[in-house]
């Protein structure tokens, strides 16, 4: 049997966490080093993860056969910057990062080093990295970067319970953006919706029933139906009286709220119109 692959973590949030447990538990991968700024967050992820050395200082880790840069997406550049200019560059492995908006070309001073580089981005939500373990199973990953880098990524994907495609990178941003308005709008659209709901003096206790019932609601519908035929509400009725009417009061609410709703109104309005797809 094959010795497990090396892996190190510079980073370790959510996503790090994740991955990290998801790798140990698959066998095939040894978690080595993480890496954080702090010594306590660093001993807190190895405390999830199961498994590595909690460090600090990026000379204090050892070469490895991959590496994950699990970092804020606006610390990518930097910390793959940070690893070219140590001594660990020259060793050189496969290094990627998880961003879904920003391509492998971020880690462009490892890859002249002759690095393998790539991004490989999870389309899941990782508020919590319990709940993300129990949720990974089936998740799409799409992979983007070194053609050498990207066939050892799908297998380690793979392995993890993952559906993996190829993205290219001038399609990154659109790609992401698409997974924010799926996502990370959703928790923005039921918190305005419960702050409208507490103007209005909704019962606290029935407003946190509908939080439950209409989001499943409306998650089974579009399941089951497609967004086109379980969309609903006014804007999707053609009454365009009374859409002005609420993009107004809205808008007298919470100005940015107002131009939301009139934005979201007009997207449904074309969404209705749609010729059904055959």
């Amino acid at each position: 049997m094959a010795d497990p692959q090396r892996i190190n973590l510079i980073g370790a949030g959510r996503v790090g966490q994740t991955l990290g447990r998801l790798l140990l538990q698959e066998g095939s991968y040894q978690v080595q080093d993480v890496l954080t700024r702090r010594a306590d967050s660093a001993a807190e992820a190895v405390a999830f993860i199961g498994a590595g050395r909690a460090l600090t200082q990026l000379n204090d880790l050892r070469p490895a056969d991959l590496w994950l840069l699990a970092v804020p997406d606006g610390q990518i550049a930097g910390a793959a910057k940070s690893l070219a200019d140590s001594q660990l560059a020259a060793s050189p492995a496969l290094v990627f990062h998880c961003s879904g908006a920003l391509c492998a070309s971020e880690l462009a001073p490892l890859q002249a080093k002759g690095w393998q580089v790539a991004s490989a981005h999870c389309l899941l939500s990782f508020a919590k990295p319990s709940l993300a373990l129990a949720q990974f199973a089936g998740t799409p990953c799409a992979l983007e970067g070194d053609a050498a880098a990207l066939a050892p990524l799908r297998t380690l994907f793979t392995r993890l319970g993952a559906q993996c495609f190829d993205l290219a990178a001038a399609d990154k941003l659109l790609y992401h953006a698409g997974a924010v308005f799926a996502t990370n709008f959703l928790p923005v659209l039921q918190d305005l919706a419960e702050q409208l709901w507490q103007h209005a003096h909704m019962p606290p206790e029935l407003a946190e029933q509908l939080r439950a019932r209409l989001l499943q609601n409306a998650i089974n519908n579009i399941v089951q139906l497609g967004p086109q035929s379980a969309l609903t509400g006014p804007a999707a009725r053609g009454d365009t009286a009374l859409v002005s009417q609420q993009t107004q009061a809205v808008a007298h609410w919470q100005p940015l709220a107002g131009e939301a709703y009139a934005a979201l109104s007009a997207l449904a309005q074309q969404l209705a119109k749609r010729p059904p797809a055959d």
